[in-house]
Parts: C-alpha cells; sequence; structure tokens
C-alpha cells in the first residue's frame, strides 16, 4: 500500500528464545522464519533484519542502541500483560534526543498507561498499515507533544516504584478483611456520592416539555425593570465547553480557549455600567483561570470554586476583595487526609491530576485511557469515602472528574446571596428582574435558589414558583417580578426555559445591553469561521 517506503525503511526483529518451553518455542519459530522468507523472496533481504537471541531479555546496551537508532516501536501481541519495552523506549527518547513513535496493541496492558502512544488492532492488517505510515511521516511536533504525555510518568516510575506499588495495593487489598477472609463493609456506605445518574434520578420528575427562551420577551422585561440581577454560569454557557468526543483520552494536547468572545466581552461590559444591574459569573474554575478570563471587566461579579469565594466590585472598577464562606468544615485537614489518596491514584494513572482550589479537591482523568480511567475512579471514590468519612463533605463524580467538596457548597448559595444583598441595598427598591442562566447539573441548585428567593421576599409572588415572561405592556402598578431560569441544551431540569447551545447566549446578552451583532454573524454561531474567530 505504501511502496514508497520499500527503500527507506528497514524492519528490526530480534526474536527472543528464553528456551523454557522448547516445542512452543519451536514452533513458533518455524512460522516466524516462514514469514520472514516470504518478506525477503518479495522485497529482497534488506528489508527486514531477523535476529533469534537466545535468552528471555536483550542486554541493556544492545537495547538501548536499538532504542536510539529506530524511528517507530511496535509492540502489536494479540494478548500480554505489562511490558516495559515501550516505557523504556520513551525514556530512551527523552530529550535532547529526537521523540520516537510508539505504536501499541489495544490487546496490552501498556495501551492503557501511555497516552502517546498510536493504538492498533493486531488482526485488522490495514489499520496496522495506516497507523505505521502515520508514524513515519508524522510531524517533529506531534511526536514532541505525544512524548510530553509520557515522559514525566515514565521518568517518575522505576522498577522498584512499581514494586513498591503493587505490595502496597496487596496491603490495602487485605487489610479490610475479617478474621475468616471476608470483606468488612460496614460504614462504608454512610455517605452517598452525588452523581449525574442520581441527579437524573431526581429531575426525572420533571417534565421535559418547557419552552424555548423568548428573547424579544426577555428584553423587554429587561428594559421594563428598574432593579435587575443576572447570574450566568461560565463553562458551558458564557464560553463553549469542550466536547469529550467519542473517548475521554485526547489525541493531541492542547484545549480551547477559555475567554468569551470580544462581543461578549463588551455586551458583559456595557451591562455591568447600568447602575440597575449586578451581574454575576458563576465558575467552578479557579481564581486564576477566571480572572484571567473575565478580571479586566468593569463591574463584573465573579465567583470561583462553585460559588464558595465570590467578588462583586465596586461600578467601574477591576480591583477585587474576595470573600468566602464559612462551611463548617477543616479544609486543610481534609486536603491533609485525601492528598495522599489521590496522588497514590496518579501515580497509577498516566495523564491524570489532581486539581485544587479553594473549597474542593478534584481528580481528573480527561487525558486517561477511559476504560482504565474509569475504573481507578471506582476504587478512588469508595477510598475516599471511607477515609472522609468524618468530615462534612460530598463526592460529585462526573464524565473524567472526581470532586471532593463542602456538602454545604453548591453555586445556589451564592446566588441567594447576592439576589439578598442586592435587595437589602437597593433603598426599598424590589429586584424585578432576574436572569440565571447554566449548563450542566451543578446548575441546578442556583435555579432552586432563584425560586427560593422570591418565594421568600416581599416582591410579586410568581405564581406557583415558575418563571413567567408578562406582556410589558400591561399595567405595572403591580410590580411583577420577571424571572428567567434558562438551561442550555434542552434537558431535565429545574429551569423552566432553555435556549439550544452556548452559542444562543451571546444574541442574548449582547440584545439586552442594546447592541447589534454583526450580520456576518447573526445567522449562526456554528460556522467553521465564527468558531476560530469568537471561540479559539
Amino acid at each position: 500500500d505504501y511502496p514508497v517506503w520499500q527503500t527507506r525503511v528497514v524492519m528490526i526483529q530480534r526474536c527472543l528464545v528464553p528456551g523454557t518451553r522448547h516445542a512452543d518455542e519451536a514452533d513458533t519459530l518455524k512460522e516466524v522464519r516462514a514469514l520472514v522468507n516470504r518478506i525477503r523472496t518479495k522485497f529482497g533481504h534488506g528489508v527486514i533484519d531477523y535476529e533469534e537471541v537466545f535468552c528471555s531479555a536483550l542486554p541493556i546496551d544492545q537495547r538501548l542502541s536499538l532504542w536510539s537508532a529506530s524511528d517507530v516501536l511496535i509492540i502489536s501481541p494479540v494478548r500480554e500483560g505489562f511490558n516495559t519495552v515501550p516505557l523504556e523506549y520513551v525514556y530512551a527518547r527523552k530529550e535532547p534526543s529526537t521523540p520516537g513513535v510508539v505504536i501499541t496493541s489495544e490487546f496490552s496492558a501498556i495501551n492503557s498507561i501511555l497516552n502517546g502512544a498510536l493504538r492498533i488492532n493486531p488482526y485488522d492488517i490495514q489499520m496496522a498499515v495506516t497507523f505505521m505510515d502515520k508514524a513515519l511521516t508524522m510531524s517533529v511536533e506531534e511526536k514532541e507533544a505525544r512524548r510530553s504525555r509520557d515522559i514525566d510518568f515514565v521518568s517518575s516510575c522505576p522498577s522498584g516504584m512499581w514494586t513498591r506499588n503493587v505490595l502496597r495495593d496487596l496491603r490495602d487489598a487485605t487489610s479490610g478483611t475479617n478474621a475468616d477472609g471476608t470483606k468488612n463493609v460496614d460504614g462504608e456506605a454512610a455517605a452517598r456520592i452525588e452523581s449525574v445518574e442520581e441527579a437524573s434520578a431526581i429531575l426525572s420528575e420533571n417534565n421535559l416539555e418547557f419552552p424555548p427562551l423568548d428573547v424579544d420577551a426577555v428584553t423587554r422585561a429587561y428594559k421594563s425593570a428598574s432593579q435587575r440581577v443576572l447570574v450566568i454560569d461560565f463553562n458551558g454557557t458564557l464560553v463553549m465547553k469542550e466536547p469529550p468526543g467519542k473517548y475521554l483520552k485526547r489525541e493531541m494536547l492542547g484545549t480551547t480557549g477559555n475567554k468569551p468572545p470580544d462581543i461578549v466581552l463588551k455586551a458583559l461590559g456595557d451591562l455591568c455600567k447600568d447602575p440597575r444591574n449586578t451581574v454575576l459569573v458563576v465558575s467552578g474554575d479557579t481564581q486564576k483561570n477566571l480572572e484571567d478570563a473575565l478580571g479586566n471587566v468593569p463591574g463584573l461579579g465573579l465567583a470561583h470554586s462553585n460559588g464558595a469565594c465570590y467578588s462583586i466590585p465596586l461600578p467601574g472598577e477591576t480591583k477585587r476583595d474576595w470573600l468566602s464562606y464559612d462551611l463548617g468544615v477543616d479544609w486543610e485537614a481534609v486536603k491533609k487526609t485525601a492528598l495522599p489518596i489521590l496522588s497514590k491514584y496518579t501515580a497509577r494513572t498516566n495523564g491524570s491530576f489532581v486539581k485544587l482550589t479553594h473549597s474542593s479537591l478534584g481528580w481528573t482523568y480527561y487525558s486517561c485511557d477511559p476504560e482504565w480511567g474509569a475504573l481507578q475512579a471506582s476504587y478512588l471514590v469508595p477510598e475516599l469515602e471511607r477515609e472522609l468519612s468524618a468530615f462534612d463533605v460530598r463526592f460529585v463524580t462526573l464524565k473524567g472528574v472526581v470532586e471532593v467538596v463542602p456538602r454545604k457548597l453548591n453555586k445556589g448559595l451564592v446566588v441567594k446571596r447576592i439576589l439578598e444583598e442586592v435587595a437589602s441595598t437597593t433603598g426599598g427598591k424590589p429586584v424585578d428582574f432576574i436572569l440565571c442562566m447554566g449548563d450542566d447539573v451543578s446548575d441546578e441548585k442556583m435555579f432552586t435558589s432563584v425560586f427560593s428567593f422570591i418565594s421568600e421576599s416581599n416582591a410579586a409572588a410568581v405564581g406557583s414558583g415558575d418563571s413567567i415572561m408578562e406582556d410589558v405592556s400591561k399595567d405595572q402598578a403591580s410590580a411583577p417580578v420577571y424571572a428567567f431560569t434558562v438551561a442550555v441544551g434542552k434537558k431535565k431540569t429545574h429551569a423552566s426555559y432553555y435556549v439550544d447551545s452556548s452559542r444562543d447566549v451571546p444574541h442574548l446578552l449582547v440584545g439586552m445591553s442594546g447592541g447589534r451583532i454583526p450580520i456576518s454573524q447573526s445567522s449562526s454561531w456554528e460556522s467553521e469561521d465564527s468558531k476560530r474567530d469568537l471561540f479559539s
């Protein structure tokens, strides 16, 4: 299929013969020799460098010579346990050496460890040939990116550490057994895990038949109101969330940018200039990332770590004083207990890492082998649950991440606080316009907090708790409260309205701020140019 390589590539094959199973080895050697002779007969003697070595492993000097001279390492067993050869190859090609490419079988254990390797099915010959060509034509930049995924992990895990980890896991597996060998599970189910499945079960009681957001009605209500509060989620709402794809494991390093497009930043700035507005962006991200993206918008309120810390600067200013909650948890003690456990799972799961925010601990495995990462997460959560049972914390398991957070912490906490603060500092004017937007399970508490605030306030009630879209031309003597809780994407939710995607959010914000979206962008945010210009 690729004749261009016939005179430019040599296959080096070393056949190890340990001498422990003479009959099996003789049969295997017979088949291998026949294959080698067939290749040499058809393509010439020089296309393959074949040698039989009667030992269980090549000497280290011969291995290093091979790793230094070769551009691609192919390990394609149909069934194999743990093989350290690919790890050794990656380490031998570390900087300043030029990187090589590893091709592994999807049936080998090493495939779950090396994130930079190309994966093949050894039974699929066409696939194997295609990936060999890809490895031979791969750019230096991509080779370096793939090496960078694995080199730190490989360099920090010598054979002695592997041995210690295995012994530690055996000890951990047997330390919780009774005298008769049965597992002691008393108390392990005391704390429950907050997961996507549980949230879906709760939300399944709601009817999916809820209307799309009428942007014109929101704009009319906004213009008629005298005291407004806008609460907007960050990832997935204000900016597009990077899709995980079919597999969580990334093919290349790099993520989409996390800064809103300029037109959205301008709209937020215009909204914040209006003294009748309080605008708050809530994120589960760190303070630094949130400030890097939005910290230059004067007067914009920010809340990071799922609302654990928030800041509402004075109008027209960007200087921030951050406030936080006392959630009744000694977080330093939680970290002291949890971090050794998280570090243990990070060491055994290449591509995973620990994410620390003000009031949460996260173990992220987006860049790992998806099955291996999910398997490790299933072991991690019960262990954390057991060790942190003395603390008032809960566990959130989402796709690609496990988080430990204070039980009282949720985004609704900061939303309720901001609404109450605005209502108490407006000289008796009630909050008569609320817009709350979010895209995932963690935003549901924001919606319910809006309903709770309205029901508890002295302002006009909002029916039975659902938000309303009243015609602003009606008599305003009744001082209606316009509350719009909006889910990004139609799904099971407590929100009263939905928009199709985060690409609809700019239309709403720009319209409310009195701006206009350029005609080239007004019809769709989905064109390739729009994606590149606005969301890169």
